[in-house]
């Protein structure tokens, strides 16, 4: 008997139709691995950030008036130099400057936390306002303008330093 050919059909069947049913083994695989993958990263990330950002911040304590006094003044950075006028910037800039020609023992006492003294050699932030430092710094800026709400809420230089502290430090990298 010879065969006869056959007529193709309207319907082709798919290699997907063939293999349904069938679980491919390495798809089931994935979905456990990618979990484990997720779950070492996250909780590396974890012990990574806690280890950085847990460090000790450097705080003032309190203590009677002659201590706070001698804290003040191991604050100081010392800068002899004057700022810059405030009338050659604007907006925010002229307005930091002008805190900075107000408040110069206020600002001679708080850490710059943008790391300028490691990297530029400043004594402390009024040093970066007797440069154009502080123009195209946000911390400088923001750190300059903090300290001065503070001082006008009636905080002395310690507690103003303290709160400085606790808000802008971050590790140095």
């Amino acid at each position: 008997m010879s065969k006869k050919p056959r007529k193709p059909s309207g319907k082709r069947k798919s290699k997907k139709a063939s293999t349904r049913g069938k679980r491919n083994p390495s798809r089931s695989l994935k979905l456990p691995f990618v979990i484990i993958v997720v779950l070492i990263i996250g909780v590396g990330g974890y012990f990574f950030y806690n280890k950085y950002t847990q460090a000790k911040v450097p705080i003032m304590q309190s203590g009677t008036p002659d201590e706070i006094q001698k804290k003040i003044k191991s604050l100081k950075g010392n800068e002899r130099k004057m700022t810059l006028m405030p009338a050659l910037f604007t907006g925010k800039v002229a307005s930091a400057y002008q805190i900075a020609r107000e408040n110069r023992d206020l600002l001679d006492s708080m850490y710059c936390y943008c790391y300028c003294e490691k990297n530029i050699g400043h004594k402390s932030l009024l040093s970066c306002y007797a440069d154009r430092h502080a123009a195209n710094c946000g911390i400088c800026m923001d750190e300059a303008i903090y300290a001065s709400k503070l001082d006008k809420k009636g905080f002395d230089i310690a507690q103003v330093r303290e709160a400085v502290d606790k808000k802008f430090w971050r590790p140095f990298r």
